[in-house]
């Protein structure tokens, strides 16, 4: 799916990072520019994010401040109450016509941090304080989708393995578990794939894995020991809907053990209003951020009845394959 980065953007102050060296040995035949501050690329002003889109640059940087953000109420924190997320990479491999990213971002271009350490400290310090964190990594980017040559799930796993108080989801449209197998399950990681039906990951989810692949690395995951969770988030109501989330589920049934699966995490489409009317400005070359959404405190979705006949489909689909406790609503 993705050969190289055309461009490599590097800050001079870490132009010798050993990470960054490590990167640009993977991509030998890229044009390096060095640069004082990434904003100084990413957020200058007249970028065309859809253009970028179709051969980002890659822009490597060293994070300086806040290492650790609150979640978001769009994203759900399974009740956790010190739910927290980070940056280590800003923008993602993938193109999916939902994604909030291209409404946030005025770059289509892809971050990277190479300071990892910092992030560490940081994070110690955070559980030196208030004793235990709930911290997604794929949050504004797919980091297992970038694990190839930007290992930094590996190391965040590893640094897991002695903070029991840390627990960690991995969220993913990648096929990339292989680059994870070799490492002994952990009790406080959660590798999350989010998993959409056939037609809808080959229309609208642009560059992820297929849906297939997805499927058979989070079985090889679950088989493997590891907390698997399963994301049918966002549901989108798409033509066809019920019939494709249906198909869906019943490849689930087929192909899964339920057992193996910790848990379902289901919610449907919700986005920040401007994020989405910035979105609509950009392109009009698809249909999904065009429906007739209802909006209400800065936030639009599906209507009520709408959201409620989703979910519940859903879980019907599911209700005599794995237990109530399991499925998780995230909208």
């Amino acid at each position: 799916m993705f050969k190289s980065f055309s461009h490599i953007y590097i800050e001079e102050e870490i132009e010798n990072h050993f990470r960054t060296l490590q990167i640009l040995e993977r991509f030998k035949s890229s044009e390096i520019i060095k640069i004082k501050h990434y904003k100084d690329v990413f957020n200058k002003r007249g970028q065309d994010f859809r253009i970028q889109k179709l051969s980002p640059k890659l822009i490597l940087a060293r994070k300086k401040d806040q290492f650790l953000y609150p979640g978001s109420d769009f994203s759900p924190n399974f009740d956790h109450p010190q739910f927290y997320y980070n940056t280590l990479a800003l923008n993602c491999l993938y193109d999916c016509d939902y994604c909030y990213l291209q409404g946030m971002f005025s770059s289509g271009n892809i971050v990277l941090f190479v300071n990892w350490e910092d992030f560490f400290q940081s994070t110690d310090e955070f559980l030196k304080k208030q004793g235990n964190l709930y911290l997604a990594l794929s949050y504004d980017t797919d980091l297992l989708a970038t694990e190839g040559f930007f290992p930094a799930t590996k190391a965040w796993i590893e640094f897991a393995k002695s903070r029991p108080e840390l627990v960690l989801e991995i969220r993913t449209k990648s096929s990339n578990y292989q680059l994870l197998a070799d490492i002994k399950p952990i009790p406080n990681v959660i590798l999350a794939w989010t998993v959409s039906p056939e037609s809808i990951s080959k229309q609208i989810e642009k560059k992820t894995a297929p849906m297939e692949a997805r499927i058979q690395s989070l079985k090889k995951a679950s088989e493997d020991g590891w907390n698997v969770r399963i994301c049918l988030d966002p549901i989108l109501r798409e033509p066809g809907w019920k019939e494709a989330y249906s198909d869906l589920i019943q490849k689930f049934k087929k192909t899964l053990n339920s057992e193996k699966i910790m848990d379902f995490s289901i919610g449907s489409f919700r986005m920040n209003a401007d994020f989405l009317k910035n979105m609509q400005d950009l392109r009009q070359d698809t249909a999904v951020l065009f429906y007739p959404f209802q909006k209400k405190d800065g936030v639009v979705s599906y209507s009520a009845s709408e959201n409620e006949e989703m979910i519940h489909s859903i879980r019907s689909l599911l209700s005599d394959w794995i237990e109530d406790s399991k499925i998780k609503l995230s909208y």
